[in-house]
């Protein structure tokens, strides 16, 4: 009776998929680099706005992404292969070291917790396609809104969490520390991609044949 309004793999597997993708250990230096002139008390707000944009973005295409792809006449096998592919190129950005090019605190002129950090550096393509694909690999509607939704909220909690102690973070873990973390996410984010490029092309054989 559960399974018909929340799926524990779903979850599992959705918050797994967007919380490497997000990379929020990644994002700190990008995060303290754009609140570096912030005081303690605006860096926390920054870091409540930009968790709330990602969230409210990703929450969004999760949701509305099923009539997106109506419209635009999209099958769920090409979303998940394109997907994959996206997911391919983001974890080979996170094993070529992504988190070098962090923008210049003096280039950003609006508030640095909606552009670039809230999207589209947390809430990117490739974490709103693998939200878009969790919902549409469900058994049903309503066990894949609420299983994904579940999964983002969680999601969401460990990047404020993230963003929030961001600074003992960094101190704690050190420069090195992260970026071997980051390498870490990128090679199980590209065996999750492969996977979801595999399902994707068996799928579309199966309806073919």
């Amino acid at each position: 009776m559960i399974d018909a309004v929340f799926s524990p793999a779903l979850f599992a597997t959705s918050f797994t998929t967007v919380l490497v993708i997000q990379d929020p250990l990644g994002a700190v230096p990008v995060f303290l680099s754009l609140t570096s002139r912030q005081t303690p008390a605006e860096r926390r707000r920054s870091a409540r706005q930009a968790t709330l944009v990602s969230f409210s973005v990703i929450l969004a295409f999760a949701i509305f992404g099923r009539y997106i792809l109506k419209f635009l006449g999209i099958s769920v096998p090409a979303l998940q292969v394109s997907g994959g592919l996206l997911l391919l190129l983001v974890a080979l950005e996170l094993l070529t070291d992504r988190t070098d090019e962090s923008p210049d605190p003096e280039a950003v002129r609006a508030n640095a917790a909606l552009v670039p950090l809230g999207t589209p550096l947390l809430a990117g393509p490739g974490a709103i396609v693998a939200a878009m694909v969790a919902v549409e690999s469900a058994p049903s509607p309503v066990a894949g809104w609420i299983s994904v939704t579940t999964a983002i909220i969680a999601t969401h909690a460990v990047i404020w969490a993230t963003l929030r102690f961001s600074v003992g973070l960094h101190r704690f873990l050190g420069e090195s520390a992260i970026r071997v973390l980051t390498r870490i996410f990128g090679l199980l984010l590209a065996a999750i991609a492969v996977q979801m490029i595999a399902d994707g092309v068996l799928a579309y054989i199966a309806a073919v044949l």
